[in-house]
């Protein structure tokens, strides 16, 4: 019986997962949509409880369905994780690591960082997730992220610091203060903003700053991505308070701040159980390698 009932449990957790796509889970899981569905459906056999009804292109999950997976989560992902354990000290060098980071981290330390990792330990496999700071947090607490890079650390899950991430002012090259060595962010008051939206981090750290320094910023354009906002401010659209950029981006021009501490954190942060040996492995190598990231371009 537990023989078929753990895949058919494992199957479900996956479906909540991904919000009913009958596919994506499969997909996750790496089986056909069939046999997704044929463990969901014996599960239900199995129980004598409907665990989904039809919700249009996706599968509805009932109360049932998701009181059981609150329940057996933990369970199924200590499970997994002893069952890991024990296959990563047959061959320490072999496993998978589930790693998230900042949708804002997409180009620059993190890519470099990550494809030493991959060349220096070729049979470790990554599962990589990039998303907004709460989604990987999240994640982290329900088992369904290893590790990742955040910003700002949630400070409800274990984490260390690694390095500060300087924030600068982007403007156009025929921008004003784009000479300037440094500015004051009162400088900026009257200035049209370009930046993310008020759910993210950096955007509530660029109202409490400039509020600090006098003004509210007017903002007129909001974006997610870092790398669009910097083409938007190189054609005169408005300013932005962003990390320093990668790579040099024409008609942009980047001021540093003077008169307070412009940084956010940068932590590395670990999931709820124990870290296998191949985390571990991970979280060593982006160790080594965070003291040069003060001295990085962006940084990260």
């Amino acid at each position: 019986m537990l023989d078929a009932l753990a895949p058919q449990l494992r199957a479900l957790v996956e479906l909540v997962d991904q919000d009913g796509h009958m596919t994506d889970a499969a997909s996750v899981l790496g089986i056909p949509q069939s046999t997704m569905s044929r463990r969901i459906h014996g599960l239900e056999d199995r129980l004598g409880v409907p665990m989904i009804v039809p919700h249009g292109r996706a599968i509805g999950l009932t109360r049932q369905a998701r009181d059981l997976v609150a329940q057996v989560r933990a369970p199924l992902r200590e499970i997994g994780g002893a069952v890991t354990d024990l296959a990563e000290a047959a061959d320490p060098d072999r496993g998978t690591i589930r790693f998230g980071f900042p949708l804002t981290m997409g180009a620059g330390v993190i890519p470099d960082l990550l494809a030493a990792f991959s060349d220096a330990h070729p049979g470790i496999r990554l599962d990589l997730k990039q998303a907004h700071g709460a989604v990987l947090s999240d994640d982290l607490r329900q088992g369904i992220l290893d590790a990742a890079i955040i910003i700002p650390p949630p400070v409800d899950i274990a984490h260390e610091v690694l390095a500060q991430q300087r924030i600068v002012l982007a403007v156009s090259s025929g921008h004003r203060l784009a000479g300037h060595r440094s500015v004051a962010l009162s400088t900026l008051a009257g200035e049209r903003f370009i930046a993310n939206p008020e759910t993210y981090n950096l955007r509530e750290l660029t109202d409490e700053w400039c509020r600090d320094a006098g003004f509210v910023p007017e903002v007129k354009t909001e974006v997610t991505e870092f790398s669009t906002i910097r083409e938007f401010v190189s054609r005169g659209m408005g300013v932005a308070l962003l990390p320093r950029s990668v790579r040099p981006v024409d008609g942009l021009a980047e001021v540093e701040l003077r008169g307070g501490s412009y940084t956010r954190a940068v932590a590395l942060v670990t999931g709820a159980r124990r870290p296998s040996r191949v985390v571990e492995r991970l979280r060593d190598f982006i160790r080594e390698r965070a003291r040069d990231w003060a001295t990085a371009r962006t940084g990260v």
